[in-house]
């Protein structure tokens, strides 16, 4: 491949190291699909057998589920262009939006932290329930991913301050990238087939 043919690329691909890392972050996805895959389905087993814990119809408020969601689809939007704004070099724009998606990644575990604390307060945990432990768990899981995406986002920040946009540091935004939009379709799954459908049961 010629120079100019490699300089097109966007910087995160120029290098041999850069593609195989994208790559096998790629099958690392896969891996996640399976397991997030396995903890749907086990609730999909295990939904109604509340027992005689809550209903979820009767925990699942509309409005917290909704600005939840909101914040989440809104920091991957706010990721999208701190990627954007790394490929055009501007490590300014790049450390504001991505300072940006981690505060927004931060309200959203913030609020389902409470979410699970006022659960736990009206009977529903962990062990009330099978229905409660396959909810627990899957939006659990969801959370920590978030969580141990912030602190991702944190070092990334800490890197960019100190060393710029280089081959390196753009490959480890862009992964990020790809990781933040993959927990924001997995929202979307938890949010249609988890709280909607809790809500009229």
């Amino acid at each position: 491949m010629s120079t100019e043919e490699s300089n097109a690329k966007p910087l995160e691909y120029r290098t041999e190291s850069g593609e195989l890392g994208i790559v096998g972050f790629w099958i690392f996805l896969a891996a996640e699909i399976a397991l997030f895959g396995t903890l749907f389905a086990t609730y999909a087993v295990l939904f109604g057998r509340t027992a005689d814990s809550p209903l979820p119809s009767d925990l699942f408020e509309p409005g917290s589920v909704l600005i939840m969601t909101f914040i989440l689809l809104i920091s991957s939007f706010t990721c999208g262009i701190a990627i954007h704004e790394m490929r055009r070099g501007s490590v300014k724009g790049l450390v504001i939006w991505l300072a940006i998606t981690l505060v927004l990644g931060l309200s959203f575990i913030g609020l389902e932290i409470h979410e699970f604390i006022l659960y736990a307060h009206e009977g529903a945990t962990l062990q009330s329930s099978a229905y409660w432990s396959a909810f627990f768990i899957l939006a659990g899981t969801h959370g920590v991913h978030v969580t141990l995406g912030s602190g991702w986002a944190i070092l990334l920040l800490i890197q960019f301050a100190q060393r710029g946009i280089t081959s390196i540091t753009s490959r480890k935004v862009f992964i990020l990238g790809l990781y933040w939009h993959f927990l924001d379709v997995v929202w979307i799954f938890i949010f249609t087939g988890v709280y909607l459908i809790g809500m009229v049961i």
